[in-house]
């Protein structure tokens, strides 16, 4: 193997070992994306990288921009399009790679003015694929000189890819589980703060909990907020001290 390749090789092995300890990391999503588009740049040192996601949120889903080590504003800005949509459209449905040698004589590439100003001229794009073969996403590799990209440079693109794809699923999953545990725990802590209530005021739990509803939106407190001033008025003995606990934010 010549040095050239050895180093390139090198590359995609750094990259794939970033992104795996990723996976057991507490990395914010929106700081993955972009340990991904910086690794696999570096690794493959094209001019620019780019991650895509599937938004399933929207009806009928779209696949957004969500990462690329770019710093031009034309191409950082906020674009979407529909999954049979440009060349991450073609990646998403046929789940597979999709090599372009020459952007601007490809029907399939959409941005042929962006691509002429930014100077881009090959491309490569990958589908983030997990192991029942689900696409979530595209990442995008652009030169700035004409390139054929080998099967070799496709097949570590790709595991890279894969691999990053499971790195952002369990970061999704943590996220989720982590909101579900806070929303447990916000209900625990207003269950409790009914109870105080119930037992200091009389009310009824219906009461109880419209009484921290309303205490909620007049002090511009989150009901959480409410409710754990409520549990450290009761720890402290101070029950008349709540409504001073939950005094109304000034407007700014």
């Amino acid at each position: 193997m010549g040095t050239t390749q050895q180093a390139t090789y090198d590359g995609y092995i750094k990259a794939l070992t970033d992104i795996s300890r990723a996976i057991t990391s507490d990395l914010l999503l929106e700081d993955l994306l972009k340990l991904i588009v910086m690794a696999t740049a570096k690794a493959t040192g094209v001019e620019i990288c780019s991650l895509w996601l599937i938004d399933e949120n929207q009806k009928p889903p779209k696949i957004k921009l969500k990462a690329t080590q770019s710093i031009d504003p034309e191409y950082v800005k906020d674009r979407s399009l529909n999954l049979d949509e440009g060349v991450v459209g073609v990646v998403v449905s046929g789940k597979r790679p999709i090599t372009i040698k020459y952007l601007q004589r490809s029907p399939r590439f959409k941005e042929k003015a962006m691509a002429r100003r930014l100077g881009l001229v090959s491309m490569v794009g990958v589908p983030l694929q997990l192991k029942d073969d689900k696409v979530i996403g595209v990442l995008n590799c652009f030169t700035s000189a004409p390139h054929a990209f080998s099967t070799t440079e496709i097949n570590l693109l790709t595991a890279v890819a894969n691999q990053a794809a499971l790195a952002i699923m369990n970061t999704e999953l943590m996220l989720k589980n982590k909101v579900i545990q806070e929303e447990l725990e916000t209900r625990k802590l207003i269950e409790r703060a009914k109870e105080i209530l119930i037992r200091r005021r009389s009310l009824d739990t219906n009461s109880a909990f419209r009484w921290i509803q309303k205490r909620s939106m007049d002090s511009r407190k989150s009901m959480r907020e409410v409710a754990e001033a409520i549990l450290l008025s009761e720890d402290l003995g101070y029950y008349s001290s709540i409504p001073h606990a939950l005094k109304k934010t000034p407007s700014k």
